[in-house]
């Protein structure tokens, strides 16, 4: 899991997170990070990242934003 710090936001990179992996890092990374809301995912141009990313987050009922293709903002647990 790749993750850093920019501008005050914690980011997780899902680049060369293999597809099978992605839904277990996406959840860990914001039930680990959730103190430090908002979050950033980025995905990639993998449309398959996104949509993985996305049903995870909606199945655990986390409110997010796509502030631009490929990148995810979680905004609230």
């Amino acid at each position: 899991m790749n993750v850093f710090e920019e501008k005050g936001i914690t980011h997780l990179d899902l680049h060369g997170v293999k597809h099978n992996d992605a839904s277990d890092e996406v959840i860990d990374f914001v039930y680990q990070y959730q103190s430090l809301l908002p979050l950033i995912i980025i995905c990639g141009n993998s449309n398959k990242m996104i949509k993985i990313s996305e049903d995870v987050l909606s199945s655990n009922s986390i409110m997010f934003s796509k502030p631009r293709f490929g990148i995810i903002r979680v905004e609230k647990i």
